[in-house]
């Protein structure tokens, strides 16, 4: 409630208390702070428009990103390798985060040329510069959308089948590329878990084979697992694969 307000009162607020101290000496116009920022008498939809962007930046990371599937693959992976805090979260996410900003790098590109700096120069305001950047993203999810996903939100929307899926609205392109990466990062966690599920098997076998019951197999299992994981390189085969999938 009080960030709707906010912005309500930002919206209406008038141009010049968003402009800074005039100079002496100098005309009307000019002054210091937000000059050039956009059109003239934009300045506070542009400051909504900047609002609205950064308090929906982790939705749109989470909808929009490879970050998903990245993240889901690395939590299966810890909880195969049955080290339980180890990487911790927080590694987990710094590691998601810097390969999807790898993975977004010619995306981001694409948009600044298409439509960041179109907008800053004052050649489109900043419905515009929505609309043009909203096209190579949406280039880059269609990629991995599977046709059975987009056809459910299509039926699900009631959205006329259009001839083209780059002519598909976001709000059935976007859940459709959740739903694909969501299914995505579960196939890559489940042969992720099969080698070190046949090491517990083994290991829970022998320790009861043996009548070893005062010790759990996964005290027995997990620096087993972690071994193996060493010794085959597999943070290098895991990343490799993962950025290799969407390339």
């Amino acid at each position: 409630m009080k960030r709707t307000m906010l912005l309500l009162v930002l919206a209406f607020l008038p141009a010049s208390a968003w402009a800074g101290p005039t100079i002496p000496g100098t005309p009307r116009d000019a002054t210091l702070g937000w000059s050039g920022f956009g059109q003239s008498g934009s300045m506070p939809w542009s400051i909504v428009v900047l609002l609205t962007v950064l308090t929906l930046l982790p939705a749109l990371l989470l909808c929009m990103t490879p970050f998903v599937r990245l993240l889901v693959v690395f939590h299966f992976l810890r909880q195969a390798l049955g080290t339980q805090t180890a990487p911790t979260n927080q590694t987990l996410l710094g590691l998601a985060l810097v390969l999807t900003f790898f993975l977004m790098q010619p995306v981001g590109a694409a948009i600044q040329q298409t439509s960041i700096a179109p907008f800053q120069q004052g050649k489109i305001d900043a419905f515009q510069a929505l609309e043009a950047g909203s096209v190579p993203l949406k280039s880059f999810m269609l990629r991995f959308v599977r046709p059975k996903d987009e056809s459910l939100f299509v039926e699900l929307g009631r959205v006329p089948q259009p001839a083209r899926a780059e002519d598909l609205p976001f709000r059935v392109v976007m859940p459709a590329y959740i739903l694909s990466e969501l299914k995505a990062g579960f196939q890559i966690g489940a042969v992720l878990f099969l080698p070190f599920l046949v090491i517990d098997m083994v290991v829970a076998s022998i320790t009861t084979s043996v009548g070893m019951m005062q010790l759990p197999p996964v005290v027995i299992s997990t620096p087993l697992k972690l071994l193996l994981f060493v010794m085959v390189d597999g943070w290098n085969l895991l990343i490799g694969s993962l950025m290799r999938s969407f390339v």
